[in-house]
């Protein structure tokens, strides 16, 4: 198949001051615990967490209530539609955890929704299946798309195209990151954007779930409206924001792995046959930069002693050839006949607090992957281990709703 489509619509946005969403916009949902879930419900009744992570009642009910109450905040003005198709322009300004400056520009729009391995929508990474059917449950129940999936596209071009300020909607700093959300609607830029989308393909970065949801509910509506494929329509698409992949905006991090069901001893016997083990100090956030510049891996346990040690981990020559140069691929390969729980974890706070665990045999921190090999791995179709990449900041639900009706 050829690019995918990337649509207008008509988007559903909240009738609120620019300077007013700190209050009604939220993280995705997958990245929010119960205390999180519990402030911002607190914060303000017409949050979006009260639609996107309905919790009053239980089982199916909790979609219901979803729908019914996204259906009155509509009636009631809380949110309003567009009265004609546009994209979003949405932009994101921070400093990285390296202290790098990232302004990263990009637009809201519906992609089109593919088959798996149809080409034009990428993979960048194999996924771990999710049992759960939350999100095709509320997609369902509410028919609309609520938190975006993240795009990158391989055209050439989007962010210069992206420069000019559209229509500002709403400005709100959190965590030290600027959110800014402009409306485009002036149909010969529309065109520009669109046609300049129609060039190459989009790599999923973050939001294979929700994609594979929206294909799922594709073909359930393609179903439901087979004596008329109009009614299907909405559902060709999904909400969607799409940036330019460029070294200069992205901001990429590393998920780090965690091992449990085994031993401490298991685990360095079977990496000795591939990594030279040398004493570390314990982990800092330093340490992240100097395994960049030492080449190196990081693993990080507690001995049987009860003392917390860290030990370097240096590829050794040729024992890796053939394979990909990801310390993903690296772990995988040496640790494959190794009977084994992996877990992933970002931040490296996060990873010393999981070793305090008894359950946890180590953790091994691991570098970032580069833009380019993931545009090579793109380029080349091919798919990275799972949990390869962790892009930051994560994107606002909230700030544009797509409908999925006519």
């Amino acid at each position: 198949m050829g690019v995918p489509g990337f649509e207008p619509f008509p988007a559903v946005r909240y009738h609120a001051p620019i300077d007013g969403l700190d209050d009604l916009i939220a993280p995705p949902y997958d990245v929010l615990s119960e205390a999180d879930l519990d402030a911002l419900s607190a914060r303000h009744s017409h949050n979006i967490v009260h639609i996107d992570v309905p919790r009053e009642a239980q089982g199916p009910d909790r979609y219901l209530q979803a729908a019914q109450r996204l259906t009155e905040w509509i009636d009631a003005g809380v949110l309003i539609q567009d009265s004609v198709p546009s994209y979003t322009i949405y932009r994101m300004r921070f400093t990285d955890a390296s202290g790098t400056a990232r302004d990263i520009s990009g637009v809201l729009g519906g992609l089109e929704v593919v088959d798996l391995d149809a080409g034009g929508v990428l993979p960048h990474e194999r996924t771990t299946p999710k049992a759960s059917t939350d999100r095709l449950d509320l997609t369902r129940a509410t028919r609309a798309n609520l938190s975006p999936v993240w795009g990158l596209s391989l055209a050439t071009g989007l962010t210069a195209e992206l420069a000019e300020p559209g229509e500002l909607l709403g400005r709100v700093i959190v965590e030290d990151v600027e959110h800014v959300v402009e409306r485009v609607s002036d149909p010969a830029r529309i065109e520009r954007i669109r046609a300049l989308l129609a060039t190459d393909d989009v790599l999923i970065a973050d939001g294979h779930h929700r994609y594979s949801i929206s294909r799922t509910y594709r073909d359930e509506m393609r179903a439901a409206a087979s004596t008329n494929a109009n009614e299907a329509a909405p559902a060709e698409q999904t909400l969607t924001f799409v940036s330019e992949l460029v070294a200069d905006q992205l901001s990429v991090e590393a998920i780090h792995r965690i091992y449990r069901s085994t031993t401490l001893e298991a685990l360095r016997a079977e990496l000795a046959k591939f990594f030279a083990l040398s004493p570390a100090e314990d982990p800092t956030p330093a340490t992240l930069r100097e395994m960049v510049d030492r080449g190196a891996l990081y693993l990080y346990a507690r001995g049987s002693d009860g003392l917390t040690r860290g030990e370097w981990l240096t590829p050794l020559p040729e024992a890796f050839a053939g394979i990909r140069e990801l310390d993903g691929a690296y772990l995988e390969h040496a640790l494959a006949d190794v009977e084994v729980d992996v877990s992933y974890q970002h931040g490296l706070h996060e990873v010393v607090r999981t070793v305090a665990d008894p359950e946890v045999a180590a953790a091994i921190l691991i570098r970032p992957v580069s833009v380019a090999e993931i545009e090579r791995t793109a380029r080349q179709g091919l798919l990275m281990p799972p949990k390869s990449t962790f892009f930051t900041p994560k994107l606002r639900t909230g700030l544009v709703i797509r409908p999925l009706w006519e």
